[in-house]
């Protein structure tokens, strides 16, 4: 790759880590990215008897365990190496995570669970949407409100005036430079689910939002990537093909 320049796609307007599969997760100005994907990002579950982990949909991995959007995540001070706070519904910290979730969702048999040898990601480590197709989502949708948390990203781009909506699948097999070490491989699109349509914070449940995506694009939003080289990412770099 060395030195020779690249398309430059947009800057990184938003990152977010969700410390916990499946809620609401924090705003960052910047973050360290290893092969895994965003430091801390999904390292935490909420995970049932069976060993499957609290989501939007039934998978063999997953159980569908609805209003877990409406509570949030997030590492005290940014210390990933301590297990993440848990934010109710009113946006307070509870005392103890496993305890808060069983009552929140009536049922004895979760727990909050660090990572194991079962990965939490539902496909790939790092997913990554255009402010380009944010816009064609809220034009698909008067009257809902739309922002990226309801695809839940870890990198919102902000692309340039005329960007067309899905440029994301333009990108598929390319590999593009994120400041000075970090490079990403974009793979393929995020298979979008029922969690899109829900509620979550100041965001009400709306099914037409999958359904707008079912009609346009085969319910298929995003891009997600493999780390090709770990290295760290901040608010306004740029986002280069190489």
């Amino acid at each position: 790759m060395g030195g020779t320049p690249g398309r430059t796609l947009g800057t990184i307007e938003r990152i977010w880590r969700y410390p916990l599969k499946s809620t609401g997760g924090e705003l960052l100005d910047e973050a360290a990215v290893d092969a895994r994907g965003l430091v801390g990002d999904r390292l935490y579950a909420v995970r049932d008897a069976e060993g499957k982990f609290g989501s939007g949909k039934n998978t063999r991995r997953f159980r569908r365990m609805p209003g877990l959007l409406r509570l949030r995540s997030r590492y005290p001070g940014g210390a990933v190496g301590r297990p993440p706070e848990l934010l109710d519904p009113d946006g307070e910290p509870v005392a103890d995570a496993t305890a808060y979730v069983r009552r929140y969702l009536g049922r004895d048999d979760v727990e909050v669970a660090r990572e194991g040898a079962v990965s939490h990601f539902d496909q790939l480590p790092v997913s990554v949407l255009t402010t380009a197709t944010l816009d064609w989502v809220r034009a698909a949708v008067p009257g809902v409100p739309v922002d990226e948390r309801r695809f839940r990203p870890n990198l919102l781009v902000r692309t340039p005036p005329g960007t067309p909506a899905f440029v994301e699948d333009e990108w598929f097999g390319d590999t593009a430079r994120i400041g000075d070490t970090l490079r990403l491989r974009f793979e393929r699109a995020s298979e979008r689910c029922l969690m899109t349509n829900e509620a979550q914070q100041d965001l009400p449940h709306s099914p037409r939002i999958l359904r707008a995506l079912a009609q346009a694009h085969d319910m298929r939003l995003d891009a997600l990537a493999t780390v090709a080289q770990p290295g760290r990412v901040r608010l306004g770099d740029t986002l280069e093909l190489r």
